[in-house]
């Protein structure tokens, strides 16, 4: 196992993880059977692929922050906060996923605790997560972190709901 140089934090995207997170990236989607045409452009140009991904941007209609989880050169995984619920309350507030090979070893908890005190910091004291029936790891990361059941969206995916500060009932959620 690789011994990271320091405690993984998020971090705004960076050009310093360029190589870690291109090759994180091609793995994990290789190991998903998904695309990774994307990567080809990003890798011609990683400074304005980072440029895209900073600070408060606009993604599917409201205001999301992207924040890389690093460990000195080694990019681990992205974490999505979506300032508001989207229209369709789609995605949740919290979007999280690390890549091979750095998955089952506690780092995806890590991040959503993370994600949970940024969100905090937004004011958000009901936090929508969703994840797809068949993701059991996802499933148990939410619960650690207090999340409760709240039926399938629209898209099949599991909802949940963790309070901050307060009761989910107390939180109109």
């Amino acid at each position: 196992m690789i011994i990271l140089p320091e405690p993984p934090r998020l971090a705004e995207p960076t050009p310093a993880v360029r190589t870690s997170y291109l090759t994180g990236e091609q793995a994990d989607m290789r190991a998903r059977g998904s695309d990774t045409a994307w990567l080809g452009p990003a890798s011609e140009d990683f400074e304005q692929f980072v440029a895209a991904r900073s600070g408060t941007q606009e993604r599917w209609g409201v205001p999301c922050s992207i924040w890389w989880y690093v460990s000195g050169q080694h990019y681990l995984g992205t974490l999505v906060l979506r300032h508001e619920l989207t229209e369709d309350e789609g995605g949740g507030h919290i979007g999280y996923h690390v890549v091979q090979p750095w998955q089952h070893h506690g780092h995806a908890t890590r991040m959503l605790g993370l994600g949970l005190a940024r969100s905090r910091q937004l004011g958000i004291t009901a936090v929508l997560l969703t994840v797809a029936p068949d993701n059991e790891w996802s499933h148990r990361i939410v619960k650690h972190h207090g999340g409760q059941q709240d039926g399938i969206n629209h898209e099949g995916e599991v909802r949940y709901w963790i309070a901050q500060g307060g009761r989910l009932h107390d939180l109109g959620a």
